[in-house]
């Protein structure tokens, strides 16, 4: 039952000893809202925390680290992995002279490395991301995925116009290759990511400038400016791609922060929603996948698993696929009225 809230802060509840199932094992629960990465870790390293979400090197961490101080005889945190549709992607807006040139966008789409981002970036804890779709989905399109090719990235960039100066940066018609990119203050993940590709984008011959602020600061910037996003639902399609890529939500909120648009793939999105039939619902989202390989509105870079590391005084604790949105509802803590003590 909730006993308090704090809004942007904390959450504070107590075990109802009415519940339907029995009264919970554990009595008082309290969800604390640090946005802050590093802070989170090192909270739950000091005990302050009992658990928490955490990017892979510093979830790492955690593994050969005592419990904090008073845990039970156990000694230790065990870390949970959730297997996601959480995917990282940077969005291209068409309303842009260097990101709405689809060449640009093409070039930027073979041009990043999604597999050394996996294994550098989340340390394996993930897969490459051709789009909102995990590769393991049965709504994944086969032969989509895209191969890392800088040197075919490079001559899609020539044969469009786009030569490079001295700098090695490329121009068009006066227009320099080059954009800024946002992504969250705190955010490993995403600092990360905006990183890799900035470096990837570089060897191409595209300058990104990346700028780390909040989302109060990002958001009035994002019809010119690119941004480290995140998205991703494991519900029907429909919930994450009608959401992303429909061109009448272009620019609502972070409904298509790309303002993606693209008739076909609208024509698609409403075929989808609108039949009840799966093979046709297949084949319509199927022709959303393919058009995002000629017309990329976004660059998709990898799906993430997300990785909790909690005390290791509490037995029952499982995971389940999630969405790209965590926190109460998801990780161990989904069902934490079953939690039980670990026998000492």
């Amino acid at each position: 039952m909730l006993t308090a809230w704090s809004k942007g802060e904390k959450l504070s509840f107590k075990a109802n000893p009415g519940y339907w199932g029995g009264e919970p094992a554990v009595e008082k629960f309290t969800m604390t809202v640090v946005k802050d990465d590093d802070v989170r870790a090192t909270r739950l390293r000091s005990g302050e925390l009992d658990g928490a979400i955490l990017p892979p090197n510093l979830a790492r961490g955690f593994e050969k680290d005592p419990a904090r101080p008073g845990a039970p005889p156990s000694g230790s945190r065990g870390m949970y992995a959730a297997k996601t549709f959480d995917y990282r992607n940077v969005t291209l807006p068409t309303h842009q002279p260097v990101t709405g040139d689809v060449a640009v966008r093409q070039a930027l789409d073979i041009a990043v490395d999604r597999t050394t981002m996996v294994d550098e970036l989340l340390e394996g804890a993930g897969r490459p991301a051709f789009g909102p779709v995990p590769t393991d989905s049965p709504w994944f399109t086969a032969g989509t995925e895209r191969r890392h090719d800088l040197d075919r990235a490079k001559r899609i960039l020539d044969e469009a116009g786009w030569k490079a100066g001295d700098d090695g940066i490329r121009v068009k018609d006066g227009v320099r290759a080059s954009f800024p990119l946002w992504y969250t203050s705190g955010d490993k993940i995403r600092q990360d990511h905006a990183l890799a590709f900035a470096s990837d984008a570089k060897k191409a011959g595209i300058e990104v400038k990346t700028e780390a602020g909040t989302w109060e600061v990002i958001e009035p910037r994002m019809k010119t400016d690119a941004v480290l996003a995140g998205g991703g639902s494991p519900a029907d399609p429909d919930f994450d791609q009608y959401l992303l890529l429909t061109s009448s939500l272009g620019g609502d909120g972070f409904n298509n922060m790309a303002r993606y648009d693209n008739q076909a793939v609208d024509r698609a999105l409403d075929e989808a929603r609108r039949s009840g039939d799966p093979a046709a619902r297949k084949a319509a989202y199927d022709t959303v996948q393919r058009e995002l390989v000629k017309d990329p509105g976004y660059v998709f870079l990898t799906h993430i698993d997300h990785l909790y590391v909690v005390d290791d005084r509490w037995e029952g604790l499982t995971t389940q696929v999630e969405p790209h949105d965590h926190g109460l509802g998801s990780g161990p803590w989904w069902n934490v009225e079953n939690w039980k003590p670990r026998a000492k």
